[in-house]
């Protein structure tokens, strides 16, 4: 068949301007293929895109409000039985006591080997990187008060956790952490956000890979330049334990073990399968201003279920074993917002495509509610209170 060549403008052949069809990266529209998908599977096209790639110069502003609020009142209307899901889940102390348990067991194996040895490095790697990643994650699930009805034992149970860690950190992710979930994308308040210098520094592909690597570190650090914490008991409390078991680990094991539990924890912030739901959870991808991503995969069985990261945060008081009901409960809200089909590719897509990057976060001006003002009179209420995110919070530390 005969191609009348008068349509095509001069071309000489039907590929002339396209890209090789062996680079599977690039769409034929001259976009990277999406990254994320409508999770009833209908939704398949990869070159479909849905809105045009973000200026990568600097973050998204945006001056709507968060979107997690309005649909939880959505949801709650629609389904007022919602709430029976709510409430801690006892299930979480044994997991937890678990987990600590396979990593004491595997830092004493290791006592004698040399952390350099292929083995250490491995099963630092395998085992204590995912073992690590959930312990930050039992944190995260404790923080919102949901391991035990009361404050005291959340709190007990949080300190327990972080001790294979070996870096004291679960008073101080408490505090960054509330922030986030109330003034979610706020400069200067979510802590989660990158900062502008990251913005100039790393906003290239060497400069994503050295982030991706070094995740652990950037939310580690961060906050302390954003906005310090004020020094409470409950921050004491955790660093005084952390010293005092890292100062017994080497006083009766040697320094092997402590090098195990922290290599444990910078592979688990690093580049680990698990640890793609850092880059997963609040990226912008695909040109969409979206700013939450959930993931329903199956390393949601080694996370607690932090992959339903829209239903996590439009109910925060839901615990992590009923997230999946929850997403049950209410599919015309949650299968119609795209999600990751995958953490490991995040980190791959995060890298090597130009339409995300440092840049590819939505941020807003902070509000008023959020000023130091507004904060010092928050600090002069004593009694534990209940927030409008059902979370409750100790006025007295």
């Amino acid at each position: 068949m005969s191609v009348n060549y008068s349509l095509y403008g001069g071309a000489e052949s039907l590929t002339e301007g396209r890209p090789p069809a062996q680079d599977i990266n690039i769409s034929v529209n001259g976009r990277t293929p999406r990254r994320v998908y409508l999770p009833n599977g209908k939704d398949v096209d990869e070159q479909a895109h849905t809105a045009p790639p973000q200026d990568p110069s600097d973050f998204l502003w945006l001056m709507t409000e968060e979107p997690h609020r309005s649909r939880r009142t959505a949801i709650m209307k629609a389904h007022p039985e919602v709430t029976k899901l709510m409430g801690h889940e006892p299930l979480t102390k044994w997991v937890v006591l678990f987990v600590v348990s396979v990593q004491f067991a595997t830092a004493y194996y290791l006592r004698h080997t040399h952390p350099t040895s292929p083995l250490f490095i491995f099963l630092a790697y395998a085992i204590g990187g995912t073992a690590n990643h959930n312990l930050f994650l039992a944190i995260h699930e404790i923080t919102h008060n949901l391991a035990f009805p009361g404050i005291a034992l959340n709190k007990a149970l949080a300190t327990f956790a972080n001790l294979p860690i070996g870096i004291p950190y679960a008073a101080a992710f408490k505090k960054y952490h509330m922030e986030h979930h109330k003034f979610m994308g706020q400069d200067g308040i979510d802590t989660d956000l990158p900062t502008r210098i990251e913005l100039l520094l790393l906003n290239n592909v060497l400069g994503k890979v050295f982030f991706a690597t070094f995740q652990i570190l950037f939310y580690a650090l961060r906050p302390t330049f954003v906005r310090v914490q004020k020094f409470t008991k409950w921050h004491f409390m955790n660093l005084i334990t952390q010293i005092v078991f890292d100062y017994f680990l080497i006083k009766a094991f040697g320094a092997k073990p402590m090098i195990y539990f922290i290599m444990s924890s910078f592979f688990a912030g690093s580049l680990h399968p698990c640890a793609g739901h850092f880059i997963a959870e609040h990226y912008l991808w695909d040109g969409l201003p979206q700013e939450t991503y959930s993931y329903y995969g199956p390393l949601n069985l080694l996370a607690y279920n932090v992959g339903y990261h829209n239903e996590h945060h439009d109910f925060p008081s839901v615990a992590w074993t009923r997230l999946p009901a929850l997403r049950a409960l209410a599919p015309e809200f949650y299968d119609t917002i795209p999600a990751h089909p995958s953490w490991p590719m995040v980190i791959v897509n995060f890298i090597r495509d130009k339409e995300v990057g440092i840049f590819a976060r939505a941020k807003r001006i902070a509000k008023c509610s959020a000023t130091p003002a507004a904060k010092a009179a928050e600090e002069k209420e004593k009694k534990p209170v209940v927030n409008v995110d059902g979370e409750e919070s100790d006025k007295s530390e």
